[in-house]
């Protein structure tokens, strides 16, 4: 082995190691980037999670009725900064510092069984007295399950689907993604769910020995975690699998036998959608205060306006409770490449991945649009961009499969553009999520530390937070890139006609 050899085999190595480690930073950047309460709908979520374990000493209590439950004050409203972008998270600094809170009543949980119980059953475990350490850890739970999920699935994948795992992620959940996974909302598992489930079905089917038992214990958990946090998320599990056999089908024994494992998926993700209160959506719709239009007035508008939702989960939306809006070289940036790509893996199309690939496109748009006119409602109103999300990432990685195994490869300079494009809109997402709660989104400034209103105590300063987050996520985008497309597997990164 020449000494070149050697080096490249260390530098690899080093970076196999730092890659997770730099992946979880720049996720923990994100985790703090924002104060309690500030993903949407934290009022419902916090109030769930700290009533997820039951009726507990100082954290949960029997409410006057059996629609109530009694938690502490900060969490039973919506937070103060809520829908009001130019007020800073400071607001609320009193009331979560000055400890021993008294407590009220509300109706705001899921002790009615609206959401699968798992997620704030988990989330439970680490709700505390010390509400912003206890959210703090939640945070950090999250995003470690996201990293060590696709950390394990990274490795035991065949090195031909890998390059699959690294790029629809990373396509897809610059801001939104971003900002959900390491959070107290259920969005997040959600969400990984939605990017791990059906690449470790897939690698389950076409692999063999401990390396097949391994990716089928992947894709169960998988299917749990998302299945027991949303019920969307469990119909997004059902397709996802259905997809991975339409994809994998083969007339063998050896097929018919894996079979099982689908089906009993299937079973799981059934069942929680089912026991979920949110399956009523499918006859009720979403809530809405009003009631205007005919289905086919409602019909006709949100059909054409269905795309703003795709847009909306790559930044064109805001963030948090949608009052974080961010400037239009975020969107702009993250429509562009995962339109590119999308586009460029949609180049192999064969019978079975047009066949998919349709599908999903087609729930994209149909799901939401029967969903608002179930519910009165256009689009803007109700569906959320983080509702579609996972449905997105899916159909990303399903544009870049190759059933021959051959997957994208770019040229050094387009894979620069995106690694590049994806950072920059990493870190100005990132910058502008932190301004809107240190200072108010009024303030205007490229100095974080300039002017503080709110920030957490002891942690680094929020520009120390933001250069952080913002160079381990172009550290670990441009590491995952460069080792899949590294000289030594340069030939199998090839696209070959799909039969």
């Amino acid at each position: 082995m020449t000494q070149a050899t050697q080096q490249r085999t260390r530098t690899r190595l080093l970076a196999t190691i730092l890659t997770p480690i730099i992946g979880l930073m720049a996720l923990l950047s994100w985790a703090v980037a924002s104060p309690v309460g500030a993903s949407p709908d934290d009022d419902y979520h916090l109030n769930s999670i700290w009533c997820g374990d039951g009726i507990r000493e100082g954290l949960c209590a029997p409410g006057p009725t059996d629609d109530e439950r009694v938690v502490p004050v900060p969490l039973a409203a919506s937070p103060c900064f809520a829908l009001k972008p130019n007020l800073s998270a400071s607001c609320q600094k009193d009331g979560l510092t000055s400890g021993g809170y008294a407590s009220v009543a509300t109706k705001r949980g899921n002790w009615t069984g609206d959401y699968p119980p798992l997620f704030y059953a988990v989330m439970g475990a680490f709700a505390g007295q010390d509400i912003p350490l206890s959210v703090i850890l939640m945070r950090v739970f999250n995003a470690v399950l996201f990293v060590g999920i696709t950390t394990a699935l990274y490795f035991l994948l065949p090195f031909r689907r890998r390059p699959i795992l690294a790029w629809s992620l990373a396509i897809t959940l610059v801001p939104l993604g971003m900002f959900l996974i390491p959070s107290t909302n259920p969005s997040s598992w959600a969400l990984i769910s939605a990017g791990t489930l059906w690449i470790a079905l897939l690698g389950f089917f076409e692999s063999s020995g401990q390396r097949r038992l391994g990716l089928g214990l992947l894709a169960t958990l998988a299917t749990v975690i998302g299945a027991a946090a949303r019920a969307d998320a469990a119909i997004y599990a059902i397709l996802a699998i259905g997809v991975v056999v339409m994809l994998s089908a083969r007339r063998e024994r050896r097929f018919i036998v894996s079979l099982a494992l689908p089906i009993a998926l299937v079973l799981i993700a059934g069942y929680f959608y089912l026991s979920s209160g949110q399956s009523s959506i499918v006859e009720s719709g979403l809530v809405s205060g009003n009631v205007r239009g005919d289905w086919k007035q409602l019909l006709f508008v949100n059909i054409l306006n269905v795309p703003t939702l795709w847009a909306g989960a790559l930044g064109f939306w805001g963030i948090g409770w949608q009052d974080t809006v961010l400037p239009s070289v975020v969107w702009v940036s993250t429509i562009a490449v995962f339109s590119a790509l999308v586009f460029t893996g949609m180049r192999t199309m064969g019978r079975r991945k047009g066949l998919a690939t349709a599908g999903i496109f087609g729930a994209m748009w149909a799901i939401p649009t029967y969903v608002l006119v179930r519910s009165h409602a256009y689009v803007g109103e109700q569906f959320q961009p983080r509702y579609i999300l996972p449905l997105m990432i899916l159909l990303a990685g399903l544009a870049l499969f190759n059933s021959n195994g051959r997957v994208l490869k770019l040229a050094r300079f387009q894979t620069i553009l995106v690694v590049v494009a994806l950072s920059l809109a990493n870190s100005v997402a990132l910058h502008f999520n932190i301004r809107r709660y240190v200072t108010g989104a009024d303030a205007i400034g490229w100095n974080l530390n300039a002017g503080v209103e709110w920030w957490w105590a002891g942690a680094l300063s929020p520009m120390a937070v933001w250069a952080i987050g913002s160079v381990t996520f172009a550290g670990v985008v441009a590491a995952l890139f460069w080792r899949l497309l590294s000289p030594a597997q340069a030939e199998t990164h090839t696209f070959s006609r799909v039969n």
